[in-house]
């Protein structure tokens, strides 16, 4: 796992990726791909930029917030997915959402669902993510599975 379970680090993580970027560092491949995601959503710029402000900040989703790290390293897993093709298919599902979403991140945003489901059912039944339910799932929002598309 790329930040393990502490939610510091995996920021401080973020926050490195972006500054170095801003410096014009090296980018380590992590990096890369925080960097890549980060471009991708210009609403977190900001909060990128100020690390000692946004360091240790509450996201409550109950108050409709969404927490812009867990997002963004939704994006990196779902990246590491698609590079490993695990769970195996998901590329395939994935390439017939771009098509259908007319956008790569617009699907990725798709397959964020599946996978945000995933991860609540595998949190609710204290176990491990099912890979046949985050693949019906994707088959069912892309209609590969012969229903419209959610």
């Amino acid at each position: 796992m790329l930040f393990g379970q502490n939610r510091r680090e995996m920021r401080k993580v973020f926050f490195r990726a972006w500054q170095r970027h801003g410096a014009r560092e090296p980018l380590e491949d992590a990096e890369k791909i925080i960097v890549l995601v980060a471009m991708r959503h210009p609403e977190y710029h900001a909060l990128l930029n100020a690390p000692e402000a946004n360091s240790e900040r509450e996201y409550f989703p109950e108050l409709g917030e969404t927490n812009p790290f867990l997002h963004m390293a939704m994006h990196m897993a779902i990246e590491e997915q698609l590079a490993l093709d695990r769970p195996a298919g998901i590329r395939r599902h994935y390439a017939a959402l771009c098509v259908q979403a007319g956008d790569d991140h617009a699907a990725q945003h798709r397959v964020m669902e599946c996978l945000g489901e995933a991860l609540w059912r595998a949190s609710r039944n204290g176990g491990e993510a099912d890979p046949a339910g985050y693949l019906e799932c994707l088959e069912k929002s892309a209609g590969t599975d012969g229903s419209t598309p959610t």
